[in-house]
């Protein structure tokens, strides 16, 4: 897939999102969508991520963390940067940019943002808005030691074919709950980002 396809197909899907058009509903939406009627929590926090797509050659890369394993929640799980408003962000972009500064040391001069795609609500309570940025190479990554471990990339045809994409379960709060999981080596993606990841495949698949 080229770049000038990704654009156009990002923010084709941000512009009908954000103008309440109607979209065909990706296959997954949420932490709910695999579990059939589950509890859900009253209200969601809101939050943002950066999905960083990087112009790599030959090949486009998608650029993630590993959390530390100290922290309060999803300790060690794999995500993108990403996390809740603060007072002084402007909307959903600026605190994706600015949460990818301060995780993992991006500049935001590198990332040219191309849309918002479909909203991702999770078990623990948060609605998270996925920004999609190109970003340019060049950059320096500087891992906040309090919340990453680890930040590593992986070729974006990886999460863009349904043969790397697979339902996993485990119990949690003593119910099975059913999740998409992209293994890729010894990094188990899962849960909500492997979610925003099977719904960014979609959008980018979807035929006109």
């Amino acid at each position: 897939m080229t770049v000038d396809e990704i654009v156009q197909r990002v923010r084709e899907r941000s512009h009908r999102l954000a103008s309440g058009l109607p979209v065909e509903l990706p296959p997954l939406g949420s932490d709910f969508s695999l579990n059939g009627v589950v509890p859900k929590p009253t209200n969601f926090r809101p939050a943002a991520v950066l999905v960083p797509i990087i112009r790599r050659e030959p090949a486009l890369t998608v650029l993630l963390t590993q959390r530390t394993d100290d922290m309060p929640s999803h300790a060690g799980q794999i995500a993108f940067p990403g996390g809740r408003p603060q007072a002084g962000d402007t909307d959903s972009v600026d605190t994706a940019l600015r949460e990818a500064e301060e995780e993992v040391g991006l500049a935001r001069q590198f990332v040219e943002v191309i849309g918002s795609v479909d909203h991702y609500r999770t078990g623990t309570g948060y609605d998270i808005t996925p920004v999609v940025g190109l970003v340019t190479p060049g950059f320096t990554t500087r891992a906040d030691p309090r919340e990453v471990a680890d930040v590593f990339e992986v070729p974006l045809a990886f999460f863009l074919d349904e043969k790397n994409h697979r339902i996993d379960s485990r119990v949690w709060q003593g119910r099975e709950r059913r999740y998409y999981a992209m293994p890729y080596g010894e990094r188990y993606i899962w849960g909500a980002t492997a979610g925003m990841l099977k719904n960014l495949q979609y959008v980018l698949s979807a035929v006109d």
